[in-house]
């Protein structure tokens, strides 16, 4: 892409960023899915229409998630995040993204979420999110399982991309971070401020009020220097940030 650049290099612990550019940044999770030796047979999928995939690579953290013949895909469900720095009402939508909901849901069942840090801050002028979902802290870790994408086909164009090809994710947006094609695992991004992507993350869901609020304050507090960045655009938010607990309901 000859309209983007590259301005500074990706931190290690950072290195699901596949390139920063003019206009957007890409956003990735790489736990449980990077390419790697095939073994001799991999593990079978579940036979539903969700198809989670364990990942060979990455044992299953918890269970695999239940993947009935229908997947339930009408209405709406709340989950809370309940962090350290405040609360995230979220609202999943089922019929946006059914899969994902499902998945999502299991994983909070299961308190996979609970204790786990949001790793990773964004302030690019046009890429302003912050990051949650590895329970390493990494950026590596997932649920050790994948599945396909669920994308959305609705977004309006970003109005600061003059090519047209990244879309609008509205502030309030809840999406899926991934490595690329049918890679979501339980990493997943909250939109604190109108961003620009290509349209490749799964949109699975919005944030409430309170839960933007306690998003502007964690932007507020920047993102941690480092000694190599002492300004950066990206990395671990400077208020540590925790799930203490994710629950369904309000």
């Amino acid at each position: 892409m000859s309209s983007e650049t590259r301005p500074r290099a990706v931190p290690p612990l950072l290195a699901r960023l596949a390139g920063v550019a003019t206009i957007s940044a890409a956003l990735v999770a790489t736990g449980g899915v990077a390419a790697s030796a095939a073994p001799a047979a991999d593990p079978a999928p579940t036979k539903g229409p969700c198809a989670y995939t364990p990942t060979p690579d990455e044992p299953a953290a918890r269970p695999l998630p239940p993947d009935p013949r229908h997947t339930p895909d009408r209405g709406t469900v709340r989950v809370t995040l309940r962090t350290n720095q405040g609360p995230i009402g979220l609202t999943l939508d089922r019929e946006q993204a059914p899969c994902t909901v499902q998945s999502f849901l299991h994983l909070a069942r299961h308190r996979f979420y609970d204790r786990t840090p949001c790793h990773r801050l964004t302030a690019y002028p046009t890429l302003k999110v912050l990051q949650c979902g590895d329970p390493s802290g990494t950026g590596e870790g997932g649920p050790g399982y994948r599945y396909a994408d669920e994308l959305p086909t609705d977004l309006p164009p970003a109005p600061t991309d003059p090519t047209g090809v990244r879309r609008l994710y509205a502030r309030g947006t809840l999406a899926m971070a991934n490595a690329g094609p049918d890679t979501n695992g339980s990493q997943f991004f909250l939109v604190q401020s109108d961003s620009a992507l290509r349209p490749n993350y799964t949109v699975f869901g919005t944030i409430d009020a309170a839960g933007l609020a306690t998003l502007d304050r964690i932007a507020a507090g920047g993102i941690a220097a480092t000694p190599e960045d002492p300004a950066p655009v990206d990395g671990a938010p400077a208020l540590p940030v925790e799930i203490c607990k994710a629950t369904r309901g309000r």
